[in-house]
């Protein structure tokens, strides 16, 4: 891969250097520029190539491979995932439907709240031991991370992904990551600001136990009781981050 392709980010005054990685890196995957199956230049260059920081580049790259647009494989690379291999569908659609008609954060969410409810209870009867596996290593992350809100968020998100896949559903399993990749985008831009993380991963360990007991309804229940909570969470950072940007318009 050419090397010349990558250009310095300019970082915009009140910008997340993170969020511009994920943007740029984005828009050269649209645009053509970084086609399915190339390798990202090593972390070193690509983070000297792009003017950031090693973490920076990071959490960036993080953030895409959570979504499902990049893949890390051991010992190999980082590489842009194969279609084949992702199963999120693009939401650029329905970013361009939820900008045409006026979309609401409320209705994505109960978009997601019934498809999850509905996921978890085929996770409950459907996940395997090795799916099971990487559950509790996803909330293991959490709780090492109550006090890094961005890598919580990272291990929060393939959790979600984890169940999804775990219901066997590859429909459902689709659709809930073009929403989730949505409204990750938009938490990412606020989890700094999160109050409740522990209380989120004992909530997570909660959905955990009723698919490992394989007992549906306590599956479904603890879905829904864990996303109104985020919906409630999430409101607050948006809160929290609307007075900090006008305290700062003052200055």
């Amino acid at each position: 891969m050419k090397k010349n392709i990558f250009k310095t980010i300019e970082t915009e005054k009140g910008g997340n250097t993170a969020e511009e990685v994920v943007t740029r890196l984005r828009d050269m995957i649209h645009s053509g520029e970084l086609s399915a199956g190339d390798r990202l230049p090593p972390e070193r260059d690509l983070a000297k190539l792009l003017g950031v920081s090693r973490p920076t580049l990071r959490a960036g790259i993080r953030s895409l491979a959570t979504v499902g647009i990049l893949q890390s494989r051991q010992g190999a690379g980082t590489f842009v995932t194969e279609v084949e291999e992702s199963p999120t569908l693009d939401s650029s659609s329905l970013k361009l439907m939820a900008a045409l008609h006026g979309f609401t954060s409320d209705e994505m969410f109960e978009a997601r709240l019934s498809l999850e409810m509905s996921i978890a209870a085929f996770a409950a009867e459907r996940a395997t031991s090795e799916q099971m596996t990487q559950m509790a290593e996803e909330i293991a992350g959490m709780f090492a991370n109550l006090d890094a809100p961005e890598e919580f968020l990272v291990h929060d998100m393939r959790f979600h992904q984890t169940v999804a896949a775990a219901s066997q559903n590859r429909i459902l399993t689709a659709l809930m990551n073009m929403v989730a990749k949505i409204l990750f985008e938009y938490r990412s831009k606020t989890v700094k600001r999160a109050k409740d993380l522990k209380e989120s991963a004992e909530m997570h360990r909660h959905i955990y136990r009723a698919i490992r007991e394989r007992n549906v309804d306590a599956a479904r229940q603890a879905m829904h009781d864990h996303l109104v909570q985020t919906q409630a969470a999430q409101r607050l950072e948006v809160a929290a981050n609307g007075a900090k940007n006008q305290e700062g318009s003052k200055k």
